[in-house]
C-alpha cells in the first residue's frame, strides 16, 4: 500500500476522495439542520394554534369545557402532548405520565427538549397514579422528547401543550444513516476506481518506464507504446517517438560523416602528404618547392572547404544557426548567382540562363540561399556537358500558391530515380570515375539549407536532364 500512495494516481484519486467526502459531509450536516429546523418550526406553530384554540375554550366554558377538550383531544390517534395541572404541579388531566422535573415551573416556551412518558409506558403500579397527585419524575420506562408551551391561567393552573420530537429524530438518524451509505459507497466507488482505471494507467506507466530503459541502455530503434486512445499517454509517447526519431536520424548521420570523413578524406591527405615527401626527397630546386607548396595549399584549402560545408551542415540539420532572417528577394538572388557562374560555364561550353517572372520575396537567410543555389548550379553545369545537344541550364523563378519555387534544369545525362534520394546524402557522388572535382557535399548543402528554412529540396526527370526544385513555404509577393 504505502508504494501505491506514493503514485501521482492514487494520491489525486485520495485527495478527490478527502474533498468530496468533506463537502458532502457539510452540506449533509447543512440539509439536516435546515430540515431539523423546519421541522421544530411547523411544531411550535402547531402547538401555538391548538393553545389558541384552548384558550378560547376556557373563555367561553371555563375550566369544565377545557378540561373536557383536553380530555377528548388526548385521546385521538397521534394526539399532542396534553396535560392540565393545579399550581402545585399536580396533574389533573391528559395524556402524560411523568415529565422531566421542572417543565411545569417555567412559562412560555420550553428552552430545551424534555423527557416524558406517556400514560402506560410506566410499571403498572406509577401507571395506577390517581389524578391528583403531584406530576412525579421520569422512571425508568422508555422515555420521549418533546417541545411545549407551558400557560398558567387566571386560576393558577396549568396548561402544558407540546409535541413528540420523535419524528425529528428519526429525520435524524435516516440521514446519518444515508450519510455513512454515502461514505461506504465513496469508498467502494473508489477502490473500484483505482482498480480498474488506476491501475490501467499504472501499466501503461510501467509499460513506458521498461521502454525507456531499454532506450537509456542503447537500442535507439526502440519506441514507447501508443495505445490508439488519443489521451494524454498517447500524445505524450508520440512526442517522445517523433524525438527518438530525431535523435536516431542525427546518430545516423553523424555515424555517415564519420565513415565518409575516414573514406573520403583520406586520399586527399594521403596525397598531400605523398607531395611533401616528393618535394623533400628531390632537387632543392626553388621553383619545384614551391610548386609543392602551392599544391599542398590549394588541397588544403578544398579540405578546409569540405570541413567548413560538413560543420554547416550538422548546424543547420541540428536547427542550431545564428544566421539573421529576414526579407529576400529571390529574383535577385538568381540574377546574382547566373552572373557569377556565366564565365565558368561559358568556358565548358555551358549556356547557362535566367528566367524570371514577378518579383518574388521570402523570409530567410540571403547568403545561405544564394549558397545553396550556387551548390546546385554548379552541379547543373558539371554534369551537363556529357549532353549530345548543346548544354544548357536554365533557373526559373515562379510562385504557385504560397510558395516560391527555384527550378534548375539542365539536359545532361540526368539520375535515375532510384539514386535521386542517395544524391542529397553527405559525400555521395554518383560519377563512379570520379573525373569531376568536389567533394559530394554541394546537394547534402543545399538540402540542409531548405530545411532550415522550413522548405524542400526536390529532384525530377528533365526529359531529357535533371531538373531540381527549392521551394520555399510562407511567401508574400514582392
Amino acid at each position: 500500500m504505502p508504494a501505491v500512495m506514493k503514485t501521482t494516481a492514487a494520491r489525486l484519486s485520495t485527495l478527490y476522495l478527502v474533498l468530496f467526502a468533506l463537502c458532502a459531509t457539510v452540506l449533509v450536516i447543512y440539509m439536516t439542520s435546515l430540515s431539523v429546523r423546519m421541522l421544530t418550526g411547523q411544531t411550535q406553530e402547531l402547538i401555538a394554534d391548538e393553545v389558541q384554540n384552548l384558550g378560547r375554550a376556557y373563555q367561553r366554558g371555563g375550566l369544565p369545557l377545557l378540561v373536557r377538550f383536553v380530555e377528548q383531544r388526548s385521546r385521538q390517534p397521534g394526539a399532542n402532548l396534553y396535560l392540565l395541572a393545579d399550581s402545585n404541579g399536580r396533574i389533573l388531566s391528559g395524556n402524560v405520565q411523568s415529565l422531566q422535573p421542572g417543565v411545569l415551573e417555567t412559562e412560555g416556551w420550553t428552552t430545551r427538549p424534555f423527557a416524558y412518558q406517556r400514560f402506560g409506558e410506566g410499571d403498572a403500579e406509577r401507571g395506577m397514579r390517581l389524578p391528583g397527585d403531584a406530576a412525579p419524575a421520569v422512571n425508568d420506562g422508555p422515555a420521549h422528547t418533546a417541545a411545549a408551551f407551558v400557560l398558567r391561567l387566571p386560576n393558577q393552573m396549568i396548561l402544558l401543550v407540546g409535541r413528540d420530537l420523535g419524528e425529528p429524530e428519526r429525520f435524524r438518524a435516516i440521514v446519518q444513516r444515508a450519510l455513512m451509505l454515502a461514505f461506504g459507497m465513496m469508498g467502494l466507488g473508489a477502490f473500484l476506481i483505482w482498480f480498474f482505471v488506476g491501475r490501467s494507467a499504472l501499466k501503461r506507466i510501467d509499460s513506458v518506464s521498461d521502454a525507456s530503459r531499454r532506450i537509456m541502455g542503447g537500442d535507439l530503434t526502440g519506441r514507447l507504446p501508443v495505445s490508439g486512445a488519443g489521451d494524454e499517454f498517447d500524445r505524450l509517447s508520440e512526442i517522445l517517438n517523433a524525438m527518438l526519431a530525431r535523435i536516431g536520424t542525427l546518430n545516423e548521420g553523424l555515424k555517415q560523416v564519420s565513415d565518409n570523413i575516414a573514406h573520403d578524406l583520406k586520399t586527399p591527405l594521403t596525397r598531400l602528404r605523398n607531395r611533401a615527401e616528393a618535394a623533400l626527397s628531390g632537387d632543392p630546386d626553388s621553383d619545384a618547392y614551391r610548386q609543392a607548396l602551392e599544391t599542398a595549399i590549394a588541397e588544403s584549402e578544398q579540405l578546409i572547404r569540405t570541413f567548413n560545408a560538413i560543420l554547416m551542415i550538422s548546424r543547420l540539420e541540428a536547427g542550431y544557426s545564428s544566421e539573421h532572417m529576414e526579407p529576400v528577394d529571390l529574383a535577385a538572388v538568381v540574377s546574382d548567382v547566373v552572373e557569377l557562374y556565366e564565365p565558368a560555364a561559358e568556358e565548358v561550353g555551358v549556356l547557362l540562363s535566367a528566367e524570371l517572372g514577378a518579383p518574388v520575396s521570402i523570409q530567410g537567410n540571403r547568403e545561405l540561399i544564394g549558397q545553396a543555389l550556387s551548390n546546385v548550379v554548379d552541379n547543373a553545369i558539371k554534369y551537363s556537358s556529357g549532353s549530345s545537344e548543346m548544354p544548357k541550364v536554365v533557373v526559373s523563378l515562379s510562385q504557385i500558391g504560397d510558395e516560391a519555387v527555384l527550378k534548375v534544369t539542365d539536359n545532361g545525362p540526368g539520375i535515375p530515380e532510384e539514386d535521386m534520394q542517395r544524391a542529397t546524402e553527405r559525400f555521395v557522388r554518383l560519377e563512379r570515375s570520379r573525373s569531376q572535382p568536389g567533394s559530394g557535399l554541394g546537394l547534402s548543402q543545399a538540402k540542409a539549407i531548405m530545411k532550415f528554412h522550413k522548405g524542400r529540396l526536390e529532384m525530377a526527370d528533365g526529359k531529357p536532364g535533371l531538373s531540381v526544385l527549392m521551394v520555399f513555404p510562407t511567401v508574400s509577393g514582392g
